[in-house]
């Protein structure tokens, strides 16, 4: 297949363009290059002929016309979105032009590329989202693809939007799409504000490795590169009009995965004193969800997929994958907002 990737220099995006290259899919990488993109992160890929960037806004149509007109890809994979809840609460703004306006324009300029290539039926776009829009789970029970939408926070709310614009593209005008909602994602090229690279690199470097509250909310934990191949999976078999909930089947709280990745890193990387004698717990972030856990019971009946890698294999790989690759993120740690306590408004 021909995929047209929105947001492939970012981390799940690039994942996902690394292992389509690798499986002799031809990619079209389209991103913006904003603050958490990096083009480090497909520098293998890139040296593959199967491989084009364009740097482009999804929130320029003009832009997204030419590109659907130069490649003529055979689906979308759109990934592009704002997606730091704690950026979010600070900065609104940026998440509803993106997430929102940007996958209108998506949407308007797939429509007419598809139209205009007489609306072939193995034409797809595939929108990818996040468990974030089902809201806050209790103790008990599971997202599945059927959970009414609960959006709470400025992020979760824009791609609550953009799902529901996808759905009703594929209603109203018969655009041939599938949709998935993943869990939390973590893995080899993650950006360093996010929970993960944060309680690593914190550690390392002997500062605070800040944990929200009491470090009580549950998260379902997905390594990066089976969600990659899960969605490659949706865009080539999945059914059209469907979703599909992908799930890592690695529910922990964030203080239990905090004090895994200290245990690693004791082992890995020793030192005088425990790392875990650095967790400190910090003001909670406003509406912070509880739980999330999803119900991936759909793709492995309809597809035969389940996650490969469990939470503590998988938290083992990304240590040692930081430990192996400071010239990649020093770079980024002078980037705007990271490092900084986000999200506190």
């Amino acid at each position: 297949m021909k995929l047209l990737v929105t947001g492939g220099a970012g981390f799940i995006g690039s994942a996902v363009v690394r292992l389509a290259v690798s499986r002799g899919h031809e990619v079209v990488n389209l991103d913006a290059l904003t603050y958490a993109a990096c083009l480090d992160n497909v520098a293998d890929a890139a040296k593959s002929n199967l491989y084009s960037f364009e740097q482009a806004d999804i929130r320029d149509r003009a832009a997204l016309d030419r590109i659907f007109a130069t490649h003529r890809p055979d689906a979308v994979m759109h990934l592009a979105a704002e997606s730091h809840v704690d950026r979010s609460i600070d900065g609104p703004s940026d998440f509803i032009e993106t997430n929102i306006t940007g996958t209108f324009n998506m949407l308007e300029a797939a429509r007419s590329y598809w139209v205009a290539q007489g609306k072939p039926a193995s034409f797809r776009f595939h929108h990818i989202s996040t468990d974030e829009v089902f809201g806050s789970l209790g103790a008990e029970g599971q997202f599945t693809e059927e959970t009414p939408y609960d959006p709470r926070s400025p992020y979760s709310a824009s791609k609550a939007a953009s799902d529901h614009l996808v759905r009703a593209w594929a209603e109203t005008y018969g655009l041939p799409v599938v949709l998935t909602n993943c869990s939390n994602n973590y893995g080899p090229f993650h950006f360093p504000e996010k929970l993960i690279p944060v309680v690593i690199l914190n550690a390392l470097h002997g500062r605070p490795i800040p944990v929200y509250g009491k470090g009580e909310n549950v998260r379902d934990w997905l390594y990066v590169e089976d969600h990659a191949d899960a969605l490659l999976l949706v865009v080539e078999k999945g059914v059209v009009g469907r979703s599909y909930n992908i799930g890592g089947e690695n529910e922990r709280r964030n203080i239990d995965l905090v004090r895994t990745i200290c245990a690693i890193l004791d082992k890995k990387r020793p030192k005088a004193t425990p790392y875990a004698d650095q967790i400190t717990f910090v003001t909670d972030r406003p509406g912070h969800d509880a739980r999330y856990a999803i119900d991936p019971t759909r793709i492995r009946d309809e597809l035969g997929w389940r996650p490969s890698v469990t939470v503590e294999q998988g938290l083992e790989r990304t240590v040692e994958w930081y430990l192996d690759n400071e010239a990649w993120w020093q770079p980024l740690l002078t980037r705007a907002g990271v490092g900084q306590r986000l999200g506190k408004a």
